[in-house]
C-alpha cells in the first residue's frame, strides 16, 4: 500500500499559501461610476505587501508629477513607496489592487490649493483627505505601527 509522507514545508509552499489566501475577486463600482465590474484584489497584509503605498498624480501636468515624486521620496525611508503615472487613475488603482498595495495616494487639483492628498484604502476603497505633512503618521496609524 503506497503512502507519502511529506515533511517539507519550504518557502515556496508558504508563499503559495499566502498568495492563495490573499487572492480575491469581487464586484466593485466601475471607475466611471456607472455599473460594476470584476475587481481582482490581492489582500496582503501591509507587512507582507511588496509595495506599501503607491502615489499617483491625477494628471501629468501642473506640477502634480513633481509633488507625487516628492511624496514618494519622503515616504521611502519608512514605507515601500511606488510612483505610477501611466493610464487613467482608475486603472492605476486597479493595478495596485492586483499587486496587493494596501494604500494609494492621489495628488490632484485640491493638493495644489491646500496641500492635502487623497488616501485610498485598498480593501474598503474608502478615500480620505490628509495633509501632505501628516501622510506618514496617517499610514503608520492605519498599519498599527
Amino acid at each position: 500500500m503506497p503512502a507519502v509522507v511529506e515533511s517539507s514545508g519550504g518557502v515556496d509552499r508558504t508563499v503559495l499559501t499566502i498568495l492563495t489566501d490573499a487572492y480575491h475577486e469581487e464586484e466593485a463600482p466601475k471607475a466611471g461610476g456607472e455599473g460594476t465590474e470584476q475587481r481582482v484584489v490581492l489582500r496582503l497584509s501591509p507587512s507582507m505587501a511588496p509595495i506599501t503605498v503607491a502615489v499617483f498624480p491625477l494628471v501629468n501636468k501642473d506640477g502634480m508629477p513633481e509633488i507625487a515624486r516628492q511624496i514618494v521620496d519622503d515616504l521611502r525611508g519608512d514605507f515601500a513607496a511606488f510612483h505610477d503615472a501611466g493610464g487613467s487613475i482608475g486603472r492605476r488603482y486597479r493595478r495596485q489592487d492586483e499587486a496587493g498595495t494596501p494604500y494609494g495616494i492621489t495628488v490632484d487639483g485640491q493638493t495644489l490649493e491646500d496641500q492635502t492628498v487623497t488616501v485610498r484604502d485598498r480593501d474598503s476603497m474608502e478615500q480620505v483627505r490628509v495633509s501632505m505633512d501628516k501622510v506618514k503618521g496617517y499610514l503608520r496609524e492605519k498599519m498599527g505601527q
